[in-house]
């Protein structure tokens, strides 16, 4: 499927878009690993979470879907069955990291495997600890998948400084301390999204964080099920948070965000370059802080993107830099390695879009150095290759509210597994666009 989308426009309207998948694949896990019934309002139905649901329907858990609501019958913690074909993981990074931890200590064997994308993602970040906790883990060349996991009952929990700040890492570890002997315990470099921590204390799993941000579990423990209510998605808003701050005319409000801090750098850098951001009603829901967000046009201007707020916005990064370019000066963003092992390489990625918009970037090995096209400027229009990054396509989709010709977006289908129906509730926005196979 690609998307094509005719020059100018703006964004109006309310809307509230999908649940968070962060916290759509956590309350899966856990909640087919609790003991009891676990009801889930706002689950994001995307074709990542719907793996994951996949993985575990295939393990015995059952699930119920009705009226907006998801109820999952908890297995407990040792209540899973082997599966009788590996477990598929469509595209979902987090969903395989998270269960190669889940996994680790289970009395049966299980392989994880995932599409052509998936399998092209290095693994090795969590393989390490989890063989240091003596998990028994095979696979393919240079750490990716597919992944097989032996039966092991033997884990043992263990100190792990993170060498990257990565969530996924720091969940894959704790979730294997569920199953691990002794305390299992995790040091962040710096801080990133702590959804994993709040669930656990909400499935009513003590848990700790010290002085020094040492985070640390007790293996043995048990989780009890409890109501989860999704809040809408911000790595999803943030794609309309960035296309209202640059197209004039634009006044958006988005309902039910979470703005967990841990999360919160799409705003923080938005305002730094000068956005119209205004954050009402603020509330707390199931542990997670929410509210929602009125984004009006204005004028940016280029930053250097401070290294403490890389982490906070790390999935964001494809919309902010289509916003920077759009911006009066340079923006320069160092210290984001990670964007290179994504669905694609990001950083390579926006660039390659940029210049097929004629818009200069410059490459670095760890960031990106954007000379913006200025408030009165326009991209040309092109086409766009999304390297089947769901992320790369919607960014790219919101560059043409300040295009001056057609942009054309390449294998756009991978959308679905974050934001099902993006292309609808764009167009009902404001934004110009339509799909075609």
């Amino acid at each position: 499927m690609d998307f094509r989308l005719l020059p100018g426009g703006k964004l109006i309207g309310e809307v509230r878009v999908p649940g968070d998948k962060s916290i759509s694949h956590r309350a899966i896990m856990l909640g087919a690993l609790a003991e009891g019934v676990t009801r889930v309002r706002g689950l994001l139905e995307g074709e990542d979470v719907l793996a994951t649901r996949a993985a575990f329907e295939s393990m015995g858990v059952s699930f119920n879907s009705a009226a907006g609501e998801l109820t999952i019958q908890g297995a407990g913690l040792h209540g899973l069955r082997k599966p009788a074909v590996p477990l598929d993981l469509g595209n979902s990074g987090t969903a395989m990291r998270l269960l190669a931890g889940l996994l680790a200590g289970q009395a049966f064997a299980t392989q994880l495997s995932g599409d052509q994308s998936l399998r092209r993602r290095p693994m090795g970040r969590v393989i390490t600890p989890l063989q240091a906790m003596g998990a028994k883990i095979e696979s393919a060349a240079g750490g990716r998948p597919p992944l097989a996991i032996s039966a092991n009952r033997d884990l043992r929990g263990i100190h792990y400084p993170l060498p990257v700040a990565s969530a996924q890492v720091k969940s894959c570890v704790l979730l294997a301390g569920l199953y691990a002997q002794g305390a299992t315990s995790v040091v962040e470099p710096s801080p990133v999204r702590d959804h994993t921590e709040r669930m656990l204390r909400g499935f009513g799993y003590a848990l700790e964080r010290d002085a020094e941000g040492v985070i640390s579990l007790q293996g043995g423990g048990r989780l009890r099920a409890c109501d989860i209510d999704v809040p809408a998605d911000i790595s999803s808003a943030a794609f309309f948070m960035a296309g209202a701050s640059i197209a004039p005319g634009s006044d958006l409000l988005l309902t039910h965000v979470g703005i967990n801090p841990t999360r919160a750098g799409v705003i923080n850098i938005l305002r730094a370059m000068g956005a119209d951001i205004t954050i009402l009603k603020s509330r707390e829901m199931g542990g997670e802080p929410v509210a929602d967000i009125r984004v009006r046009y204005a004028g940016l201007h280029g930053i250097e993107i401070p290294p403490g707020q890389v982490p906070l916005a790390i999935d964001e990064f494809p919309a902010l830099l289509v916003a920077a370019a759009c911006a009066e000066g340079r923006t320069v963003l160092r210290g984001a390695r990670e964007l290179r092992v994504k669905e694609s390489d990001r950083i390579a990625a926006t660039a390659e879009g940029l210049a097929a918009l004629n818009a200069p970037a410059q490459v670095l090995e760890d960031g990106i150095v954007i000379d913006g096209l200025g408030n009165e400027g326009r991209f040309d229009g092109g086409e766009i290759n999304s390297h089947q990054d769901h992320r790369i396509a919607m960014a790219f989709s919101m560059a043409a509210l300040r295009a001056r010709d057609n942009i054309a977006i390449r294998d756009a289908e991978m959308v679905a597994t974050s934001f099902p129906g993006f292309d609808t509730l764009a167009e009902g926005l404001g934004l110009r666009i339509s799909s075609s196979s």
